[in-house]
């Protein structure tokens, strides 16, 4: 196996995994929840009364980040290459519903599980992490080695 140094960016993944766990630990500290982004979005379908404007504001935030950061730091896009799919948009679809059929069945998905739940210790969310960790290895191996 070879390192793709080009892409290898491990002080960039380090900063969005430090800010990602800073985040998911005062998210739980100041609101008591957990920060999974199934469990937030999951929360609006139905909404209930008086849930839904942090849940709404989260994800509205979440979005924005991107354009403020463009916005405040305009020569940052160079240091952001722009994300490339190469698939159809029919697959991302499906990969899509997929993986909301995922969260669901799991009770959560890999922000929830792999990033609040192990820091917590879950038993259940180190089996729904290996779990996705373990579904997303097979997807690869069969999408680029057998079809």
């Amino acid at each position: 196996m070879a390192i793709d140094w080009t892409h290898f960016t491990p002080w960039t993944a380090l900063a969005g995994g430090v800010l990602l766990g800073v985040a998911s630990a005062m998210f739980i500290l100041l609101n008591g929840r957990i920060l999974g982004i199934s469990g937030i979005l999951g929360g609006l379908l139905p909404p209930r009364r008086g849930d839904s404007g942090w849940r709404i504001s989260f994800l509205l935030g979440t979005m924005a980040a991107p354009l403020a950061m463009s916005w405040l730091l305009p020569g940052a896009s160079s240091l952001l290459p722009a994300p490339r799919i190469d698939a159809s948009v029919v697959l991302v679809v499906v990969a899509g519903l997929l993986v909301g059929i995922g969260t669901r069945y799991a009770s959560g998905c890999t922000s929830g599980h792999g990033v609040c739940g192990l820091s917590r210790l879950s038993a259940r969310s180190l089996v729904a992490t290996l779990s996705f960790m373990g579904a997303g290895f097979a997807t690869v191996y069969v999408m680029r080695h057998v079809l």
